[in-house]
């Protein structure tokens, strides 16, 4: 327990949400967790300005923002790779979801929430975000990248029902094992899915 909380200590957050009560929850939550909010924005343009002067480790953003929106932020903060990008989305906003998705958006969280909803939107952010910049250091081509991330996916999966797997754990296992044996990660994937297809891998050393 006191290696997550150490970890999450050295993972640096930026809120942007309009409503300061909200920002004031999510801010307590965050710092009881050991997590260290080193900026708060009400709008989407100073959540930009506050993002590329601090490089935070994380940014969370309210979709509904004065000035500019949190989708339009999430687009800059993304597409500059400065941070990965959780959205705060209200119920009613749902089907603009894939719409975060698409502006780079790692995760979402659905207003009201609790901190037991935060914790692990926090945690799949910067896990695959961690994934993305593994495979775009590993592939050059932007297509290449996109086929290579389908092909990951497809083994995670694997991995996660085959052997009950968490998702980075199973993206852990093939970056090591890629290491381990002077492969690709594609290639692992590649073998993985065939192996599992025939029969089963054999799983790696914890």
């Amino acid at each position: 327990m006191a290696e997550t909380q150490t970890d999450a200590a050295r993972r640096r957050v930026l809120i942007a949400e309009d409503e300061a009560l909200i920002r004031l929850d999510l801010a307590e939550m965050l710092a009881e967790e050991g997590y260290e909010v080193v900026g708060e924005a009400g709008d989407g343009e100073t959540a930009v300005r506050l993002a590329e002067e601090l490089k935070p480790d994380l940014v969370i953003l309210d979709i509904k923002m004065p000035i500019m929106d949190g989708l339009a932020a999430a687009e800059r903060i993304a597409g500059s790779r400065i941070a990965p990008v959780i959205i705060l989305t209200a119920f009613s906003q749902r089907d603009l979801v894939e719409r975060a998705r698409a502006a780079g958006a790692m995760a979402y969280l659905v207003k009201p929430f609790q901190k037991s909803d935060l914790v692990p939107a926090v945690e799949i952010a910067l896990s695959r975000y961690s994934e993305i910049a593994a495979l775009e250091a590993e592939v050059a081509g932007l297509t290449d990248r996109l086929e290579v991330r389908k092909t990951v996916e497809r083994a995670k999966g694997a991995l996660m029902t085959t052997y009950n797997m968490t998702e980075p754990q199973a993206f852990k296992w093939i970056q090591r094992t890629a290491m381990d044996h002077r492969m690709t990660m594609k290639e692992v994937s590649e073998r993985i899915l065939a192996e599992t297809a025939g029969g089963e891998v054999t799983q790696p050393a914890p």
